[in-house]
């Protein structure tokens, strides 16, 4: 997976959780919850979206490396090798 790969998938992926958000507005090393008006749920359903659509598993104690929307993409680029190619959707 490549970075504009990666944020696709976040993009179709927040788009589900906050579809009034336009996020060629929102800063991309920006705190996402902040940025975005995210609370924990959301986040947490913005990992399980991910595991869901790439089947990249991603464990709590990586959450703070998924505070921007660059640090999503790096994380999803980074371990996008760590799992089977082809995504789980």
């Amino acid at each position: 997976m490549n970075t504009d790969e990666a944020r696709e998938v976040i993009a179709r992926i927040l788009g589900q959780i906050a579809p009034e958000v336009d996020l060629a507005t929102v800063a991309q090393d920006g705190e996402l919850q902040q940025e975005l008006d995210l609370d924990s749920m959301d986040f947490l359903n913005l990992v399980n979206g991910i595991l869901e659509s790439t089947g990249i598993d991603i464990p709590e104690r990586d959450y703070p490396q998924m505070q921007s929307l660059d640090g999503c993409a790096r994380y999803l680029v980074a371990h996008s090798s760590d799992r089977a190619p082809g995504p789980m959707s």
